[in-house]
């Protein structure tokens, strides 16, 4: 027989427990903390959901079946109500802000994957390039079914990098389903200190012709590329082959300052669009002395992402040159990092991407203009065609 339903006691929690909460209600809005400005809310239909908040609070502390604090009970509360927003947007504690800045400034123990949900499954993005992650085979589209045999499904996505993370040399056991396959694989990858870096590679590959790798967008990418592209001009560069693929994004200030060295002053680097059309922005150059190359090709795959995608378009869109490869991940949302007043913080989504002539990116991603599939039998492909691309322009032989 189910057990008796009965309402729980009109006990309430304390005053500040509802002061916290009424808090915690506003902040579910999308209201910037930094700015605090005010909100109009209904009033009514606020007080009615703090009600049910409150009687399930209640109903927590007097039934459960082990004692539970407040603090526990308020902490999974943003918790949720972030994530139900999508998958980009959470709550971050002190531990986790520390992770966020941990990516940005390009070291860490772990894989060397970036890894994003899409629909409650946690999946790869795009492997680092010589990470043990793509020494062991991971791919983009991949998703993880398992950590160390541990079900990831519906996990956060704070709580599943935690999981990848750990001390240099200590083994992790990934389960997978590979994009366009059935079969289940299992790899065993040892952990490593990552070094992010921005450059991986540039050089000259043929006279006249020069080749950038640009892995991520990080505090250090816009000087690492300065310095690279200044070494490939002093060696004659004229072309240029800007390679993007698995840049899964970064910081979205460095992909714009990396962008606009390309564009003319005046000229749109990007646009952002939210609920608030007051907090729009219109990103725009402010090089005086933009760099040309004649021809510039943008190589992407679907592990090029945000930031990546950024640069992939405006280059489209003000016709600076061709981009080839596959269609890119449409990761084009703009998280916003809001402080709260215990020292924590939210990353919450607040606007999206478009390119300079207002294509949106996120979801959708960027075609490329010329479609190449990737490396096959260890040949790649896509550079092989962007070869042909720049050997054409310059009247030079093409490979047959």
């Amino acid at each position: 027989m189910p057990a008796p339903v009965r309402r729980a006691p009109r006990r309430r929690p304390s005053v500040l427990i509802i002061l916290i909460l009424t808090t915690l209600a506003l902040s579910s809005a999308p209201l910037l903390w930094a700015t605090l400005q005010p909100v109009k809310v209904a009033r009514y239909e606020m007080t009615q959901e703090l009600e049910r908040v409150l009687d399930t609070m209640a109903l927590i502390k007097t039934d459960y079946v082990e004692e539970v604090p407040y603090d526990r009970m308020i902490k999974g509360a943003l918790t949720g109500m972030l994530k139900a927003l999508d998958p980009y947007s959470q709550y971050l504690d002190k531990e986790a802000y520390e992770d966020l800045r941990a990516d940005t400034q390009g070291e860490f123990g772990g894989l060397g994957v970036e890894v994003s949900l899409k629909s409650g499954f946690l999946t790869v993005i795009a492997p680092l390039d010589d990470s043990p992650a793509q020494r062991a085979g991971l791919k983009a589209g991949d998703v993880i079914m398992k950590i160390d045999d541990q079900p990831i499904k519906d996990a956060l996505l704070h709580d599943a990098v935690v999981r990848l993370r750990g001390e240099p040399g200590s083994p992790v056991k990934l389960t997978l389903m590979r994009e366009g396959d059935n079969q289940i694989i299992d790899l065993h990858v040892t952990r490593e200190l990552i070094r992010v870096k921005s450059v991986k590679d540039a050089r000259i590959l043929e006279p006249g012709i020069g080749y950038l790798r640009l892995a991520a967008f990080q505090e250090r990418s816009p000087a690492e590329v300065e310095r690279a592209l200044q070494a490939l001009d002093r060696d004659g560069c004229e072309a240029l082959i800007l390679d993007l693929r698995n840049n899964a994004g970064g910081l979205l200030e460095a992909a714009a300052l990396i962008t606009e060295k390309l564009i003319p002053k005046g000229g749109v680097v990007f646009t952002t669009r939210g609920r608030n059309p007051a907090k729009n922005t219109r990103v725009l150059s402010r090089t005086n002395r933009p760099r040309s190359y004649a021809p510039l090709v943008v190589l992407v795959n679907k592990g090029s992402a945000s930031g990546s995608e950024i640069l992939a378009g405006a280059v489209q869109d003000h016709g600076l040159g061709r981009v080839v490869g596959v269609k890119t991940y449409g990761k084009g949302s703009v998280q916003t990092l809001l402080g709260l007043p215990d020292g924590n913080a939210i990353r919450m989504t607040t606007s999206y991407y478009y390119t300079p002539k207002g294509r949106l990116i996120h979801e959708k991603g960027i075609e490329p203009d010329v479609y190449v599939e990737e490396v096959k039998d260890g040949e790649d492909l896509p550079l092989k065609a962007a070869m042909d691309l720049v050997r054409q322009a310059r009247g030079a032989a093409v490979t047959a």
